[in-house]
């Protein structure tokens, strides 16, 4: 009886081991099984037109966010609570062949790269399940086409490479017919925007393209009056500064330090005429600014090129910002970042993230007309109210929230710009089916 008790007694623990053995497996297969099906990427190379090619660097760059997307993951910032955005992974001429040109991603437009980018880092709010995404990335660069006569980004391809990436993803997938682009975003970092053409009277005659017309554009021109070049639904972005640049400055010059210059330019200032439409650069302010001011102590002006003028920057206490061909330029971005009072002169401009950054409070506006009096305007400040202005300047977020940064920080402007759109939910498909159900 002692045997059969103990035979059944193997048999029963045999039996148990084995239902441990199984269970553990099964819940091992259930849960890997889960997490391929929910990160599955939906790429778009799959359905790629024939002729299309890929790029190494494209690969690089998809499988290196890939891999980091499995490493520590930042949470879904509360402020953008359950906020997606779908990325199209567009075959690589429409995007990555153009950073074999190192410039593409660190010049005055670069933003159309750095919000790419920034994005693909920003794992919780990016998704790979379009059916559950409220907004639509197209990343299209446009900016990286640079003359060979001049070095300037040439933009005449623009209209029609945006216009075959859309042609592209309406073939192969649903989201945008449905909508006709409503919840889909581009990036338009030129001098008018979606206008594509750094002539005004040239940019107003072209208009927007009709298949960018219900989109949202992030552009850095902006303006508070009616233009045709802003006729979009949009987001006014800061002009792109390499964040490493700035910092790089404030490791040599800190921001508090010594200001031997009371106002700096170094910039285009012509006295006559250069280009062929016979018109002056930026309304003539800057050559009149050069007419006025040249040979004055108080004005520090250059008209030649220097690659170290950050460090000029860091030194003065008022950099003025004249419009060039558009209203805005990288020198606000520039000033702000290296504590120098940015001084705007473009009437009726309209500035970025004004909920992040109080322009009022950290620049001074002079109008076109007043040039002349810059001189008694500047030193009024300087006397009354300049360290206050400073005091705001100096505050590390106001400069946070115009930089772009690889992987998006609390605050900075990939964060503004999610900000943005997160106010514009009311244009998503996803959420206007929910709402009507």
């Amino acid at each position: 009886m002692r045997t059969l008790h103990k035979g059944r007694q193997s048999e029963k623990s045999l039996f148990f081991k084995y239902y441990k053995w199984v269970l553990w497996f099964s819940f091992t297969l259930y849960f890997l099984t889960s997490f391929f099906i929910t990160n599955k990427p939906l790429p778009l190379s799959k359905t790629r037109v024939s002729g299309s090619k890929s790029s190494l660097a494209s690969r690089v760059l998809f499988e290196s966010v890939n891999k980091t997307r499995h490493k520590s993951k930042p949470k879904n910032p509360a402020a953008f609570k359950d906020l997606k955005i779908f990325i199209y992974e567009l075959p690589s001429e429409y995007n990555e062949d153009w950073l074999s040109n190192k410039r593409c991603s660190n010049h005055l437009f670069a933003s159309e790269v750095a919000i790419h980018r920034a994005l693909m880092n920003t794992y919780d709010l990016r998704t790979f399940d379009p059916y559950e995404a409220d907004f639509f990335f197209v990343p299209v660069y446009v900016s990286c086409n640079f003359s060979t006569v001049n070095g300037f980004p040439a933009i005449g391809h623009a209209r029609s490479l945006i216009s075959s990436a859309i042609q592209l993803i309406s073939s192969n997938y649903p989201f945008w017919n449905r909508t006709q682009g409503s919840d889909h975003i581009f990036v338009a970092s030129h001098d008018y925007g979606a206008c594509f053409h750094a002539m005004e009277d040239r940019a107003i005659d072209d208009g927007i393209p009709d298949f960018m017309k219900n989109s949202i554009i992030l552009q850095t021109f902006g303006v508070n009056f009616k233009h045709p070049c802003q006729d979009v639904e949009h987001v006014v972005i800061p002009p792109y500064i390499p964040p490493e640049s700035v910092r790089n400055t404030l490791e040599k010059s800190p921001l508090t330090g010594n200001r031997d210059i009371m106002v700096f330019f170094r910039g285009k200032m012509e006295v006559h005429p250069k280009n062929v439409s016979g018109k002056f650069y930026g309304k003539k302010v800057r050559t009149e600014i050069w007419r006025r001011y040249n040979g004055d102590q108080r004005f520090y002006l250059q008209r030649q090129r220097f690659a170290g003028y950050q460090s000029e920057i860091v030194r003065s206490v008022f950099c003025l910002c004249p419009l060039g061909w558009a209203p805005w330029s990288p020198r606000l971005v520039e000033s702000v970042a290296l504590g120098c009072v940015p001084v705007i002169i473009a009437d009726g401009i309209q500035l970025p993230f004004p909920s992040a950054v109080k322009w009022s409070e950290i620049s001074l506006t002079v109008a076109e007309r007043d040039v002349g009096k810059l001189g008694r305007i500047l030193e009024h400040v300087a006397k009354t109210n300049l360290s206050t202005i400073q005091k705001n300047l100096w505050d590390p977020a106001v400069s946070k929230a115009l930089l772009f940064n690889d992987h998006m920080q609390e605050g900075d402007a990939t964060w503004q710009v999610l900000e943005s759109l997160y106010k514009k939910l009311d244009r998503s498909y996803k959420r206007s089916r929910v709402s009507s159900q």
